[in-house]
């Protein structure tokens, strides 16, 4: 703080025994400065004004906007599809198998050589003469959409019954969360498997012909698995917040006034705790992602030849020797993901948790 020296009595001076050494004089700017008022700003912009000082949720924030924009923008122009093995002059090119990266079979050599225009094989090809770029990109489709879906069933599930059992406390919270105890004592591989097995008797005829029959039995049984075990985390999270904040006074205010207390939780209640819940839910996307490349790896992810980043890698793991870059290219892009978003979930706490601020 600053104090202009010369309009203060010396008598002042004298009896608080101050010494005039130690102060300036306040210059024009530092009067404006006190006279302005600071701009106002609000929790959500405050928060995205610090997340844009971190480099590293920045740079990963970057990193996930283009994988995504080149999973969705690449394969419209793309010449080659997932499934589609490849062809010259209309007829399968048996010698296009397991070529390396930007390599051509001898046959589209010969039809380049005969002025044929050829479209490189980025990624190579892989065991069934199959463009291998297009399927990491639809394989990090299909990793990213699960995920996405995943942490969204998570979500919506742990925050209704985590909002219930918060609020109502007592024996309501006490009978909800010895269910939760239950819950996370099931193995969640092992539901995965014995639901596959169940739900591919159940919906194995019923599926075919329809746009879940790509998807397959073992990802509808994974999401299942998501809806019903992996939820308690948050309803745990979502519990504690509710705990805290409902005895805060403008929550007893409504309800003296005779809010119901579906009100109260969704007008009060949970846009305070909103910050806290949708870190959560970003540093859940990475683990769903993660999840799912787990048991596509073991063979109980996306029904072929649909592929998955899981399923790649499990393909690639027994040529290694041989055709190394298989496994290198689906393990990369596993890592980016999770890594991008386990930064930018880091990023997304520190910036709006009202614990870590200074």
């Amino acid at each position: 703080m600053t104090y202009n020296a010369d309009k203060l009595p010396k008598k002042n001076l004298l009896s608080m025994q101050i010494d005039l050494k130690k102060f300036e004089k306040a210059s024009d700017s530092e009067k404006a400065q006190h006279e302005t008022m600071r701009e106002s700003t609000t929790f959500f912009r405050d928060g995205m004004r610090k997340l844009r000082k971190n480099p590293l949720a920045v740079a990963s924030l970057i990193v996930l906007v283009c994988l995504v924009l080149t999973i969705v923008i690449v394969p419209m122009f793309y010449p080659y599809s997932y499934e589609q093995m490849i062809t010259v002059n209309g007829k399968r090119d048996k010698t296009a198998k397991n070529l390396a990266p930007f390599e051509y079979s001898k046959n589209e050599l010969k039809a380049m050589e005969e002025g044929q225009e050829i479209f490189p094989h980025i990624f190579g090809t892989d065991e069934l003469c199959r463009d291998y770029f297009i399927r990491v990109l639809y394989g990090a489709r299909v990793s990213l959409v699960v995920g996405l879906f995943a942490s969204l069933i998570v979500l919506v599930i742990g925050l209704l019954y985590g909002s219930i059992s918060g609020y109502f406390g007592g024996k309501v919270d006490m009978v909800m969360m010895r269910i939760v105890d239950i819950i996370y004592s099931l193995p969640d591989t092992l539901m995965v498997i014995l639901l596959s097995v169940v739900l591919n008797q159940i919906l194995g005829t019923s599926l075919q012909g329809t746009a879940l029959a790509k998807i397959g039995t073992n990802m509808i049984s994974l999401f299942v698995v998501f809806g019903v075990l992996y939820w308690v985390g948050m309803a745990r999270l979502v519990r504690g917040q509710i705990l805290s904040i409902k005895t805060n006074e403008y929550v007893l205010a409504a309800r003296a006034m005779g809010a119901r207390p579906g009100r109260i939780i969704r007008r009060h209640i949970l846009p305070n705790c909103m910050s806290v819940i949708f870190i959560s839910v970003a540093l859940q996307i990475p683990s769903a992602i993660f999840t799912e490349s787990f048991l596509s790896f073991i063979g109980l992810g996306v029904q072929a030849p649909m592929p998955s980043l899981g399923s790649l890698a499990n393909a690639a793991r027994g040529g290694m020797q041989s055709y190394p870059y298989k496994m290198v290219f689906p393990a990369i892009i596993i890592c980016l993901i999770v890594l991008s978003f386990n930064l930018l979930g880091d990023g997304l706490r520190d910036a709006f948790d009202p614990k870590l601020r200074r």
